[in-house]
């Protein structure tokens, strides 16, 4: 199943271009508190499932009419994993801050800020008059639907929810000048789009067969099989979860291929995975910020 947030948090199930609204299955609190209704349906999955039985009776809403959302938009925790590819592993030179050849399973993971989350209908938004460089990543998103503690990896799938296309977007160290934190690099508000949709687990193959690709003004810049991450999802969960606890609705990006490239205002970016979708989002830039960057 395909599961939208949309406009003012709304919740629906993709049934080709519409949306059924089940907002009406959740509890009347999350109306005052709308971000966390997917966190909320994570949760309470088996529940909500159950009382899916008649689809066509819910409200019905074109998704050409409506904003998507991050397809989890409220995520407590946004874990990353550096280093995944050995391709990538050293292509940007000076300005990468994972050195040494090191990989994901020497370096671990890092945090972004889950206020970061956006969604296929909201435009990358860069600090504006920025001099720095912003590169776009291709990633698989992970959203983890149980709490995990101390997961080991042969049981690690049984704690994924679902998937999506996940951008991660990175302003760059600039050798000799800047030496900010890799989470504030990438924690800017709309620096890890998430969509277009989270698309439950049971409905996609194995990861090992799927394939990524990210292209920038229609020209192809990343491209990879899902098999050659270094540290599998699986592993990821019980690196993380040996570390802290994992809890429904989490979201892991899972590393990034190589062709890591720059992005500016007026361009579009598409990321697509196979049988998790497909987004294009248009860049362009902030509100004017007290601090410049």
């Amino acid at each position: 199943m395909k599961l939208a947030s949309f406009d003012d948090y709304r919740i629906g199930i993709v049934a080709g271009d519409d949306l059924r609204d089940i907002t009406s299955l959740i509890p009347a609190e999350f109306d005052t508190w709308p971000e966390q209704r997917m966190n909320w349906v994570i949760r309470n999955w088996p529940t909500i499932a159950d009382r899916l039985t008649d689809v066509d009776a819910l409200p019905t809403v074109s998704i050409a009419t409506v904003t998507l959302r991050g397809a989890n938009p409220a995520p407590s925790q946004v874990f990353a994993i550096p280093a995944n590819y050995h391709a990538h592993i050293g292509e940007i030179g000076e300005r990468a801050i994972t050195k040494g050849g090191r990989t994901a399973r020497e370096t671990g993971f890092f945090l972004k800020a889950a206020g970061s989350v956006s969604g296929a209908g909201e435009p990358i938004a860069l600090p504006p008059g920025s001099t720095r460089r912003f590169d776009h990543e291709c990633e698989l998103g992970v959203i983890i639907g149980r709490h995990g503690r101390n997961v080991p990896r042969e049981e690690a799938m049984k704690y994924v929810f679902g998937y999506a296309c996940l951008i991660d977007l990175t302003m760059r160290i600039e050798p000799g000048q800047f030496e900010e934190d890799r989470s504030l690099r990438k924690s800017f508000r709309s620096f890890t789009p998430l969509g277009p949709y989270l698309v439950t687990a049971d409905e996609v193959p194995p990861l090992d067969t799927l394939g990524s690709r990210l292209s920038v003004n229609g020209e192809l810049r990343q491209q990879a099989r899902l098999k050659d991450m270094i540290m599998p999802i699986a592993e990821s969960i019980e690196f993380i979860s040996s570390v802290v606890d994992l809890q429904p609705g989490d979201v892991i990006a899972s590393g990034t291929p190589k062709g890591v490239g720059p992005v500016a205002a007026g361009d579009v970016v598409t990321i697509a995975i196979d049988s998790v979708g497909e987004m294009s989002i248009a860049v362009g830039e902030s509100e004017l910020a007290p601090r410049p960057f």
